[in-house]
């Protein structure tokens, strides 16, 4: 009688462990490099430690997991016995919870600008720049994104390359999605993607690597973004990322075009300000250009170049070493935006951009 009580409370400890965490909020672009913000907080954490179940057990084992087997099949007619072997040779990364759960500390523009535009990672840009000049011709051609801009998006994020992540995509996004209550609809949607994906392109779901929150290749694209926005850019019948620099320029060039740049028109310009009243102008949201240039030179704000008045931008500002800095951003400094969800992100990609093409020119 006493080994039937302690095999049924057993049995109930596991459930209660496997079951489903609450739904979380999507973010709404890849994970920042250097977050401005917080990623989450300590109370997260423990959260998230409380749904493991067993990290060195096979993911197969999970009643959550072996859920969401029955739905892949049902959704997209995979094969069960296949996931159910994928599976059995995944593990939870507790590491990748920690990483995700650690507050970021908020850099002040001035050190976060000093991380990317700088002497090695210019120099790096020229050099990927001369090296597939090709494809960055033909990919600002057909999508109209200048190639100063691909190749700086690309050494931001992985140092054209260099650093594409070491974690093994589906435990990463497998332990965000079973382990993370914070983003777990959001990292199971990825998931889903993400074997979807593979599927399509005939990848081993096992081999591909990248960063801890399932980031990508070259330009580190979340799985829902390879569906939307990758392309097979050199037309080999494949979409890859890692090894193939030429679709990973494309890639991201349409990820741009596909976000709305507009071709030609400028990203930002710094400015000048002075009075009291451009304090309530200053953009703490990422949202659209929505004040005519026109209307901000009334207030007291002076773009430091030629701007067209009826342009529309939004005044930015940033914490420099001796003071504040200010720009004016205009539609395709949103558009970096859209990239990462970062106003010091966008201005690093922009400042890196015009410094890489500077060089390169010389």
């Amino acid at each position: 009688m006493k080994r039937l009580y302690l095999l049924t409370f057993s049995i109930i400890l596991l459930l209660s462990a496997c079951a489903a965490p609450p739904a979380a909020v999507r973010p709404s672009s890849e994970t920042p490099v250097v977050p401005d913000t917080p990623v989450a907080s300590t109370p997260d954490l423990a959260a998230a430690r409380s749904t493991t179940v067993n990290p060195g057990q096979p993911l197969s084992r999970r009643s959550d997991v072996q859920a969401f087997i029955r739905e892949m099949v049902s959704k997209y007619g995979f094969n069960a016995r296949q996931l159910q072997a994928t599976f059995s040779q995944a593990r939870v990364q507790p590491s990748i919870i920690a990483a995700m759960s650690k507050p970021a500390e908020a850099k002040p523009w001035y050190a976060y600008r000093e991380i990317f535009v700088n002497p090695k990672r210019i120099q790096g840009g020229v050099a990927f720049w001369r090296a597939n000049a090709a494809a960055l011709a033909e990919a600002e051609r057909v999508y109209g994104v200048p190639a100063e801009i691909v190749v700086a998006i690309i050494g931001v994020e992985t140092q054209y390359g260099g650093n594409m992540g070491k974690y093994r995509v589906l435990e990463a996004l497998a332990t965000l999605a079973f382990d993370y209550p914070r983003r777990a609809a959001y990292f199971r949607k990825e998931l889903e993607n993400f074997l979807v994906m593979t599927r399509a392109e005939g990848i081993d779901p096992l081999t591909p690597r990248g960063s801890y929150a399932g980031a990508m290749g070259y330009g580190q694209f979340m799985p829902s973004s390879f569906q939307a926005f990758a392309v097979d850019f050199d037309g080999d019948g494949h979409r890859d990322l890692w090894r193939n620099p030429r679709d990973a320029i494309g890639s991201v060039a349409n990820y741009f075009k596909k976000s709305g740049w507009r071709t030609g028109e400028p990203v930002a310009v710094p400015a000048q300000v002075s009075g009291s009243r451009y304090l309530d102008l200053v953009s703490r949201q990422l949202s659209q250009p929505k004040d005519r240039v026109a209307d901000l030179q009334a207030q007291g704000v002076t773009p430091d170049g030629r701007v067209s008045g009826s342009q529309l931008a939004m005044l930015l500002e940033y914490v420099g070493r001796t003071g504040p800095e200010y720009w004016l951003g205009f539609d395709n400094f949103y558009v970096i935006t859209r990239y990462n969800r970062s106003q010091l992100y966008a201005l690093a990609v922009y400042q890196l951009s015009q410094a890489i093409r500077s060089s390169a020119n010389q």
